[in-house]
């Protein structure tokens, strides 16, 4: 491809030479005759520093933010955007193909894009969809490994949702990838936004960073889907400049608002609210919070072009999301439920839920992610030790910090309450206790892993399903009575 097609949308600030490029690429180890080199700033490599190297091992140019004195250098504002557009130019840019939906905020991204999806091949369009637990492309699952990708597997992903005849596309939007400008050059007929918690301060500093970074999304897409109950939600209202949709579980102010709201252990009734529409819902999984997640789904979707008829269907129709709020098939006579709640936010969320339905104890196993934000831990474990009745303190992603470490982080906040407690750092060991303390009618609520099949240790990554060791485990603990 030509250089002067691939640089179509992005401001130059140099001179440069149209020749053939074979490939773009901001990997060093993947420079090769002809590519286009990318110099990225990460946080802990420069791709500056090799762009030199790069010329020599073939490149036909680098892009860069500043001069490096080097022949067949191209100067741009920011590298990253540069490269977004690069990638989405050399592949021609599929995304123009599709109509493309985004979620961003701390809580409930996945089960939204998991909901959008739902509703909408339920209405027939073909979906394709990108995310924190797996990328789809009709009935293909692809493995993800950012929630977000890279830009060069975004448009390849996009490539082949075309090639699929995917209309839509759903997808998680990270902060991160926002900083990052991953999605540069890329367009959303709709964006939501779900809510704005503590999180992520390990890489955004402070939560106006955090905010900064979300609102990017909505100067990309044509219509936002606000949530009006959180308190981010209310004013990014205020500041965004294209067409504004708002929903709400409390405030008939909001555009579309549920009433009547009926929880239960197995789903949650409402009445979904707006103008001169009404619809009845009955929704698969419980919690005010639920509630509200299925309405940024179905309004996302009425934005989107579906009728309202078939958004209410579609809700009334969803079987669940994995690792959300998930009952687990014990056949035992208490309940054992795993969520992905790992921030404050999304543990006082989720144990709030199970207390409006709970007629036994809560009891609670989470831990702190390691080389994350520290502030919150004790947060989060107040918040779990003033919302449950037994507490269990683990590991949940330890990394390379020292899981008694963490632990020592965390406990200051289980002091704030009387609430019992132990702590097993092994979570596995701390599973396998927890099975065993459990009597008749608790809830054990395992948070912080949900979909997750792996748990990041010191050495590295292991197997840890949590689904199929609490399976494992209750099957070995009936075995001697099976033999009686």
């Amino acid at each position: 491809m030509k250089l002067s097609r691939l640089l179509q949308g992005i401001q130059t600030e140099s001179p440069w030479q149209d020749c053939e490029i074979t490939k773009v690429t901001c990997d060093n180890r993947q420079v090769a005759a002809g590519a286009l080199f990318v110099c990225i700033k990460g946080t802990k490599f420069d791709g500056h520093s090799v762009a030199g190297k790069a010329l020599e091992a073939g490149a036909a140019a680098v892009v860069a933010e500043r001069d490096l004195g080097l022949p067949h250098q191209i100067l741009v504002p920011d590298t990253r955007e540069a490269y977004a557009v690069l990638c989405g130019n050399y592949c021609g840019n599929p995304a123009r193909s599709l109509k493309l939906i985004g979620i961003t905020g701390t809580n409930g991204k996945t089960t939204i894009t998991y909901l959008i999806k739902h509703v909408l091949e339920a209405a027939g369009k073909k979906v394709g969809l990108i995310g924190t637990i797996h990328n789809e492309i009709g009935g293909m699952d692809i493995p993800a490994t950012h929630t977000t990708p890279d830009p060069a597997e975004l448009h390849v992903l996009f490539s082949r949702m075309v090639a699929a005849g995917c209309e839509y596309v759903v997808m998680e939007v990270s902060s991160h990838a926002l900083d990052q400008h991953r999605l540069g050059g890329c367009h959303f007929s709709v964006g939501v936004f779900t809510n704005l918690t503590q999180d992520h301060l390990d890489y955004h500093i402070t939560m106006e960073n955090y905010y900064q970074a979300k609102k990017r999304l909505f100067s990309m897409c044509d219509t936002a889907v606000i949530n009006l109950d959180d308190e981010y939600g209310r004013r990014l209202a205020g500041e965004v400049g294209c067409k504004t949709l708002t929903f709400s579980t409390e405030s008939d102010s909001a555009d579309f608002t549920a009433r009547n709201i009926v929880p239960s252990a197995t789903g949650s009734r409402f009445a979904l609210v707006g103008d001169s529409l009404i619809g009845r819902v009955s929704f698969c999984m419980p919690g005010r919070f639920s509630v509200s997640n299925a309405m940024a789904a179905g309004v996302a979707c009425l934005a989107a072009g579906v009728a309202f008829e078939d958004v209410v269907s579609g809700l009334c129709t969803c079987t669940g999301v994995v690792g959300r709020t998930e009952v687990l098939p014990t056949g035992t006579e208490f309940t054992v439920i795993r969520d992905y709640a790992h921030s404050p936010d999304g543990l006082e969320k989720v144990i709030s839920t199970v207390k409006e339905f709970a007629s036994g104890r809560v009891i609670t196993l989470f831990g702190c992610a390691g080389n994350r934000d520290r502030t919150k831990r004790p947060k989060m474990a107040e918040i779990v030790s003033r919302l449950s009745d037994f507490v269990i303190l683990t590991s949940d992603n330890p990394r390379d910090e020292d899981p008694l470490q963490i632990i020592d982080d965390a406990k200051p906040g289980l002091l704030e309450h009387p609430t019992p407690y132990q702590i097993l750092p092994d979570r596995y060991e701390a599973i396998e206790w927890a099975l065993d303390f459990a009597q008749p009618n608790d809830i054990l609520l395992l948070c912080g892993k949900g979909h997750e099949d792996y748990q990041v240790l010191g050495f590295g990554t292991i197997y840890f399903d949590e689904k199929e060791i609490v399976l494992r485990l209750l099957k070995e603990k009936r075995r001697p009575d099976d033999t009686d």
